[in-house]
C-alpha cells in the first residue's frame, strides 16, 4: 500500500489543504492519507485549541472522503504534549505500516524551514518527499526538485492561494470566510465559534 503523510497545525484546514490532498492521491496513486495534526515549534501562535484542531482535521478528512475512503486523521503528535517533529512521526508511521511505502507531503511554506527540522537528513531513508509549490512566491527562491547523497525531493507545481493566518484574520474581522474552508469545516468554526 501507498501511503501519504501529511502534517501540520491544521488551524484551520482550508480548501487549499483538501485541494493538495486530492491532487495528491490521484497524481501521486496514494491509497491512504494519514492527516497528523502537529504542535509545530516553528509555529507560536495558535487560533484553536488542540482538541478543535483534531476535530476540525477529522471534519477535512470527512470532505476527502467524500470522493472515496482514504483518508484517516492521527492525533499522536498531539498526544505527546510536547513539540512534534517529523522524523518521529515518520518512525510511528513505520511501526504502523512496516511493509508500505510512504510519502511526505509537504507545502512550500514548511519546506522552507527544512533545514531546520529535527534530524531532516533521515527523512529520506523513511519516506519520499514531494513538495508542492506555489506558483506565484513573489519576491523568494522558490524550491526547486533537489538531489542529494541521502535521497530526493520532488516538486509540483500548486497555485492555491489561501492560509491559514489569512481565514483567522477574516474570521475575527467579522468577515465570511465559507468559500475557503470546506462547509464541514466551516460549519465546526461557526458552531464552535472560533476564531473572533
Amino acid at each position: 500500500m501507498h501511503l501519504a503523510v501529511f502534517g501540520g497545525t491544521f488551524d484551520p484546514p482550508h480548501n487549499g489543504h483538501l485541494a493538495l490532498c486530492l491532487y495528491a492521491r490521484e497524481l501521486l496513486e496514494i491509497d491512504r492519507i494519514i492527516i497528523s495534526v502537529s504542535n509545530n515549534p516553528f509555529k507560536h501562535n495558535r487560533g484553536a485549541a488542540d482538541e478543535h484542531r483534531k476535530r476540525m482535521a477529522e471534519c477535512l478528512s470527512s470532505e476527502i472522503n467524500l470522493t472515496g475512503s482514504c483518508c484517516q486523521v492521527s492525533g499522536w503528535e498531539l498526544e505527546k504534549r510536547q513539540p512534534s517533529y517529523t522524523v518521529d512521526l515518520l518512525n510511528y508511521v513505520h511501526q504502523l505500516y512496516p511493509h508500505d511505502s510512504v510519502t511526505l507531503l509537504v507545502g512550500e511554506d514548511s519546506y522552507r524551514e527544512f533545514n531546520m527540522w529535527k534530524e531532516y537528513e533521515k527523512l529520506f531513508s523513511l519516506c519520499d518527499i514531494v513538495v508542492f509549490r506555489r506558483s506565484s512566491a513573489e519576491g523568494s527562491a522558490s524550491p526547486s526538485a533537489a538531489s542529494s547523497e541521502n535521497g530526493s525531493i520532488a516538486v509540483i507545481d500548486f497555485g492555491y492561494e489561501v492560509s491559514s493566518t489569512e481565514i483567522r484574520e477574516l474570521a475575527a474581522a467579522g468577515q465570511s470566510i465559507s468559500r475557503l474552508v470546506p462547509p464541514a469545516v466551516h460549519r465546526y468554526i461557526i458552531e464552535h465559534g472560533l476564531y473572533r
